[in-house]
């Protein structure tokens, strides 16, 4: 049989300080969605560790999605669904109701467009107040906060001229302006 699960090296890296900080901002129960899920390894951690918690993967790449198929089905969770084909430039989202959301590593793999959509959709899809939470490389001020994220937003801009890590203070400005509070 021919796995279909993709992996990212980084995801090992990451995904325990992420859920250390989902777990203080999901709330208990309900439905969380995450944006551009890519391979699925995220979306499967969290969902064994977050188990009041049904999970909605998406990505707009059908061999991502074949990517969170295989491990949804390689770990059996129950509280994961089927991932959604979704680009956040295409309204309506297939989902039109969440309690959270979620969106690892998105905004400096996409132009800004998609940015200025998450937070769009997000508004309508999102209670007040609901969380959606972003995790990624951000600069501070307009700096890179490590030498290696300034030659990482470079060879994002060399593959492509839209791409590239984002001034936090942008992003907050643009999540401000859909309704969202200051960032945390």
């Amino acid at each position: 049989m021919n796995d279909k699960r993709l992996f990212a090296a980084s995801t090992a890296r990451n995904r325990g300080p992420i859920l250390d900080v989902l777990r203080n901002v999901l709330p208990a129960k309900g439905v969380a969605l995450e944006i551009a899920s890519g391979a699925g390894e995220h979306v499967t951690f969290f969902a064994q560790h977050l188990p009041g918690l049904t999970f909605c993967p998406s990505d707009p790449n059908a061999e991502a999605r074949e990517s969170i198929s295989a491990w949804i089905a390689s770990t059996r969770l129950a509280n994961v669904n089927a991932p959604l084909a979704l680009n956040v430039e295409e309204f309506p989202w297939p989902i039109n109701a969440a309690d959270a959301i979620i969106c690892i590593n998105m905004t400096h793999i996409s132009p800004w467009s998609a940015t200025e959509a998450l937070f769009e959709g997000g508004s309508r899809a999102l209670r007040k107040g609901a969380p959606l939470y972003l995790y990624g490389p951000y600069r501070c001020g307009g700096a890179h906060t490590a030498p290696s994220n300034a030659e990482f937003d470079g060879s994002l801009r060399a593959r492509n001229a839209a791409w590239g890590i984002r001034d936090l203070e942008d992003v907050a400005a643009c999540a401000r302006a859909k309704g969202f509070g200051e960032p945390q």
